[in-house]
């Protein structure tokens, strides 16, 4: 629908799945436990989506939270781990790989996104990208390594803050490298994201805090029905909800506590 704008949603389990499949969106980032930042999800939940979604599924394959350095061990279980992936369905998977001195460390990068594009499917860098040395260099690192897509929020803590980073990197690199701004897209940035940098995809967790005993995030379809309100009235004189009335009244039921920035 939003031919102008591809919007990816970052799902965290298969609930995170369905509630982002109720609107026009174009792809999922599937992972596990978001407030860790995401790691590799189960193959349950990536056949489930298999099976509840129609858009292209990008698995994190991620064994742990914190840094990107890995040991050969954690390097062999995520080799493991994207090709079981790859194997049921996936129709890509999400890593990221550097070396001490925070450059691309390439022979694992270019190992996991040969492996991707030997089942005919994507390759895309994470935000380890945002703790490289230099940018410019890890970008055309990842050219080299036959990376199709890289998310980034431009070396800042959000998108919008490296809107500016964003857009030369677009400049420079597309299209050899798609650039995915992500971190920090809602209903209140995304114009002003698209408008700086000249993107036309979006990452975004559309999250908000969950209460069982303690709290987690989950996607909240009141904050994608928001940006998609933001689109559609950038796009059509109408600015029309794009979902239906069923759907409408079951955003009036879901009950969250505390929306988050991405």
């Amino acid at each position: 629908m939003f031919s102008e704008n591809l919007i990816e949603i970052c799902a965290g389990s298969a609930e995170d799945v369905m509630t982002a499949c109720r609107f026009p969106i174009d792809r999922i980032e599937l992972n596990s436990a978001l407030e860790l930042g995401g790691l590799t999800p189960s193959l349950s939940v990536l056949r489930f989506a298999k099976e509840h979604a129609s858009i292209p599924i990008m698995c994190m394959i991620r064994p742990r939270a914190a840094g990107f350095i890995y040991s050969e061990t954690e390097f062999e279980i995520m080799r493991s781990d994207a090709k079981l992936m790859l194997e049921n369905g996936a129709d890509g998977i999400v890593f990221g790989f550097l070396n001490p001195d925070h450059t691309v460390d390439e022979e694992r990068t270019a190992a996991l996104a040969n492996l991707a594009h030997s089942y005919g499917r994507q390759a895309v860098f994470h935000r380890a990208f945002d703790q490289t040395a230099d940018p410019f260099s890890a970008a055309e690192a990842l050219i080299r390594c036959g990376i199709d897509r890289v998310l980034t929020s431009g070396q800042k803590d959000t998108a919008p803050e490296g809107a500016s980073l964003i857009a030369e990197l677009i400049q420079r690199y597309e299209p050899s490298l798609s650039i995915l701004p992500g971190a920090g897209i809602n209903a209140d940035t995304i114009l002003d994201v698209k408008q700086k940098t000249g993107a036309r995809q979006f990452h975004m967790t559309a999250k908000s805090l969950r209460n069982d005993s303690g709290t987690y995030p989950a996607v909240d379809a009141r904050n994608i029905q928001a940006v998609m309100n933001v689109l559609r009235t950038c796009t059509s004189a109408s600015g029309q909800p794009v979902l239906t009335r069923e759907d409408a009244e079951m955003l009036e039921q879901e009950h969250y506590e505390q929306s988050l920035a991405d």
